[in-house]
C-alpha cells in the first residue's frame, strides 16, 4: 500500500510537471523562443520520466526507485529555496509531497515489493 500511495504521488508530480512545461509553451513569446522551448521540453521530458517510474513503480520494477528519489531529493532542494514570503505555501506543498513520496519508497513493504524483482532476491 505505501507503494501505491508514493506510486500516485509521483503521478501527480509527473502530471503537474508535463502540465507546467505546456502552460510554458503557450507564454512562447519570439524574443524569448529558445528559452520557451527548451523550457517547455524540459519540463514536458522531466513529467514523462516521472510518469514512466510511476509507472515502473505500479509495477513492482526496482529500477524505478533510484530516479524517483533522486527527483524527491531535489525538489527537497528547490522547496527549500521557495521558502519565505509569497512562495511559502507552494515549499510547504512541495516539501511535503517530497517527503511523503520518500516514506512510502523506503517503507519496508515497499522495500520488500521491490526487491523481488531484483535478480537473486529470496
Amino acid at each position: 500500500m505505501p507503494l501505491l500511495v508514493a506510486a500516485a504521488l509521483v503521478g501527480v508530480e509527473a502530471v503537474a510537471l508535463a502540465a507546467y512545461g505546456l502552460v510554458q509553451l503557450g507564454a512562447l513569446t519570439a524574443s524569448r523562443a529558445t528559452m520557451g522551448v527548451t523550457t517547455t521540453v524540459f519540463f514536458v521530458a522531466y513529467g514523462a520520466g516521472l510518469g514512466a517510474c510511476a509507472w515502473g513503480l505500479l509495477r513492482r520494477v526496482s529500477w524505478a526507485r533510484a530516479p524517483v528519489v533522486l527527483a524527491q531529493l531535489i525538489q527537497l532542494g528547490v522547496a527549500w529555496s521557495f521558502r519565505g514570503g509569497a512562495t511559502t505555501v507552494v515549499a510547504v506543498v512541495a516539501a511535503a509531497l517530497a517527503v511523503l513520496v520518500l516514506v512510502g519508497i523506503f517503507h519496508p513493504a515497499s522495500l520488500a515489493a521491490l526487491a523481488d524483482d531484483e535478480p537473486g532476491a529470496a
